[in-house]
């Protein structure tokens, strides 16, 4: 943890205002289109399917952001609006608790204010935010687990509470989706490594030294380990209640091996594909929807923003750095956070990949920028860190039509966004 600085002001009421700016953008016409787009075909299908109890399909994908977007439908009903009033709230959480984990891990207001602005400018978030699909359930559930081990770290005292906490929003971040499996494993690994370095003698069982003094190492264990996995099970739990399901007489670890298998089987071609290395180039977008609906050709594309995603790689090389020169811990966490959820893509065998599946790493590469901009402006560089928010705020500006699906002007507006050949 970066040492508290002692005339940093907490955040907490102006990050709470951009949150609800970036909720009030978010749910602004989240209506539009009226009609199930991209991933939504599969997603909404499974919902309605868990709320009459007829039979779980997409079963590739843990249950609980189908839970999720299944209780919107109930609430809302079956309309645009319940279909995506939940995604937009949980982009919301999202934002909030990665600023607020940054600000735990920094205590540099500045710094979490940027991120807060970047994070919420940055495209992908709100893109996602505003369509019926898993992957910001994941994110937003990971994201309240780093604010909770954040605020373990930094106050001792609220430990075994925020370690519990951390282990159930780590649960439900596996139970949304696969991707934050690799990044859930973290946590405990780096609770033992901690305190294997501190030299305690009674490894398991001594509750004193780092990460978390008054916590041992095997109660962490429970709240890292047991709990997660627990909460992740139990999320099954209501496909046993269906009428039909294709997990046959199979266990809970006979279930994921047929999901690993179902992943690992889409093998198709796909046009909207992409690779890791175009990912971070950001030279490789998916339109998500471009077609007349409600009255005028609209469209979704989903990129990075095209100025921070590529400012972000090295301020990631400079947090490296200084996390080494330095021993700046909070530093080191993004790098290590950000290696972590863009390696597994790296090595993982999912043979068709695409670019939505680099929104958790890109949330670290922006909480790089946002501490390389912190440090630029306390070097007198305040100028450059402003003009970098203002950038990244004008280029949302420019792509917002086609990040919320609004009204074009003809079939081939799409070419105003379209700057490489890529993002066609």
């Amino acid at each position: 943890m970066q040492a508290a600085h002692d005339r940093s002001e907490d955040p907490r009421l102006a990050t709470l205002a951009l949150t609800s700016l970036f909720l009030a953008v978010c749910l602004w016409r989240v209506a539009t289109p009226s009609i199930a787009y991209f991933d939504e075909v599969h997603y909404l299908p499974a919902a309605r399917a868990l709320l009459d109890g007829s039979e779980w399909i997409n079963a590739e994908h843990p249950p609980l952001g189908k839970h999720i977007l299944a209780a919107g439908i109930a609430i809302f009903g079956d309309n645009p609006f319940g279909w995506r009033f939940f995604p937009a709230l949980f982009g919301a959480i999202a934002l909030y608790a990665f600023s607020r984990a940054l600000w735990e891990a920094s205590r540099l207001r500045f710094a979490t204010l940027a991120y807060c602005w970047l994070l919420g400018t940055g495209f992908q978030l709100i893109v996602q935010a505003r369509i019926a699909m898993l992957d910001i359930f994941m994110v937003a559930f990971f994201a309240l687990a780093l604010w909770q081990l954040a605020r373990a770290v930094r106050a001792p005292e609220e430990g075994r509470k925020r370690l519990a906490l951390a282990g159930l929003a780590l649960g439900a971040a596996m139970a949304s989706k696969w991707n934050a499996v690799p990044l859930a494993m973290l946590p405990g690994m780096a609770f033992l490594g901690a305190r294997f370095m501190a030299g305690r003698r009674r490894l398991l069982v001594s509750k004193r030294g780092a990460p978390v003094p008054g916590v041992s190492l095997l109660e962490a264990t429970v709240w890292l380990g047991a709990v997660p996995l627990a909460v992740y099970f139990a999320s099954f739990v209501p496909v046993w209640m269906m009428a039909e399901h294709p997990f046959g007489d199979r266990g809970l670890i006979g279930i994921q091996q047929m999901m690993l298998e179902m992943q690992q089987s889409v093998k198709q071609p796909h046009p909207y594909q992409s690779t890791w290395a175009q990912w971070i180039t950001n030279t490789r977008g998916i339109w998500y929807l471009y077609e007349e609906v409600d009255g005028a050709y609209r469209g979704v594309l989903l990129i990075g923003n095209p100025f921070t995603m590529l400012a972000g790689l090295p301020a990631l090389l400079w947090c490296g750095w200084v996390a080494l020169a330095k021993k700046r811990i909070d530093a080191l966490a993004v790098a290590v956070l950000f290696a972590a959820s863009f390696g597994f893509w790296i090595v993982a065998a999912k043979p068709i990949q695409f670019y939505y599946h680099y929104l958790l790493p890109s949330c670290f590469l922006l909480a790089a920028l946002a501490l390389a901009l912190d440090a630029l402006k306390q070097r007198g560089m305040a100028p450059v860190s402003y003009a970098t928010l203002a950038a990244s705020a004008a280029f949302f500006v420019f792509f917002f039509p086609v990040l919320t699906a609004m009204k074009l002007q003809d079939s081939g507006s799409f070419v105003t966004w379209t700057w490489i050949e890529g993002w066609r």
